[in-house]
């Protein structure tokens, strides 16, 4: 039976040797390193570079992800295509090596109307057994998904089996435009890398699904706002919004090379490489900020009582 999505559930970044072949042993132990830090489970989605990687090396992250995560949570994979075609024969693929479920963004290169849209996802969702996630990652790529197709979907084959990862502007009224349309009964994740997990929270999210490089602020941080500790979460808030905002000023490629960057900073990593063809590149000035905001979060954890999650 595939385990239930929630909490803290980040995506995953796919590192790679110096021939560009993935370097599968440091995914594996990243994802262990996760998983130890209270992760309920990992994915992978556009900053796992899915849609630069081979057909057998999606599987080979796969495998690599359940390993990392010995039984300990939930596996998903990014299983968007631009075509229904593509994305059915990589929704089963998943299935057939252990995911969990999968997540979904509509096609890229096309603009659909509301019911191709619908038709897509819903393909998807009759093609596999395990859960979807519907991901519109409309605010840095792709097109929007209407609530209301998302809600047609919801009705057409109920909650355990339709998720939702709203990445849309502005993303905190249409996370409550959503809940609201299914009577709260959906399961939403925000996607933030948690510059929008404070307000997230309060609107009734089910999780979370940053990326790895601030996981152990984010887990913090989830936690804390499950107790109600509303100044530790501000405090924790502080210096991941910071990092995040830095990112998001270089696009998807550019916040991706940030994240490996710290990665490598916290030794799980043993290069920042992307595939190729990769665009910006962090300058100097860039770096030297997000390591300083780095550093306070780490002293800000280090100096917390450790408290069960």
């Amino acid at each position: 039976m595939a385990q239930r999505l929630h909490g803290v559930l980040p995506i995953v970044q796919t590192p790679f040797l110096p021939d560009e072949s993935i370097d599968f042993e440091a995914l594996r132990n990243s994802v262990a390193w996760a998983a130890g830090l209270g992760a309920r489970g990992v994915g992978t989605g556009m900053v796992s570079e899915t849609i630069r990687l081979t057909i057998p090396e999606r599987a080979g992250v796969i495998r690599a992800m359940i390993a990392g995560m010995a039984g300990r949570g939930p596996v998903f994979t990014s299983v968007g295509a631009e075509s229904s075609r593509q994305a059915v024969e990589h929704a089963l693929a998943a299935e057939a090596e252990g995911c969990d479920a999968v997540m979904a963004t509509p096609p890229m290169t096309s603009r659909l109307p509301a019911t191709a849209l619908r038709d897509y996802f819903s393909r998807i969702a009759k093609a596999i057994s395990i859960p979807v996630i519907i991901q519109d990652a409309s605010g840095y790529v792709g097109q929007p998904i209407p609530v209301a197709t998302q809600v047609e979907l919801f009705r057409e084959f109920g909650p355990e089996k339709v998720l939702f990862k709203p990445e849309a502007n502005p993303t905190g009224p249409l996370l409550s435009e959503l809940r609201d349309a299914t009577a709260g009964k959906a399961s939403i994740f925000e996607g933030s890398g948690g510059i929008h997990l404070v307000d997230s929270h309060k609107r009734g999210v089910a999780g979370t699904m940053p990326g790895m490089d601030l996981l152990d602020g984010i887990v913090a941080l989830w936690n804390a706002l499950g107790r109600g500790n509303a100044d530790l979460a501000d405090r924790l808030h502080h210096p991941i919004a910071a990092i995040v905002a830095i990112q998001l000023q270089a696009g998807l490629d550019g916040f991706l090379a940030i994240e490996k960057h710290l990665l490598v900073r916290r030794g799980l990593f043993g290069s920042n490489r992307r595939r190729e063809p990769y665009g910006w590149t962090p300058d100097p000035e860039t770096l030297a900020e997000v390591d300083r905001l780095f550093a306070s979060l780490q002293s800000l954890l280090a100096s917390l009582p450790r408290v069960p999650a």
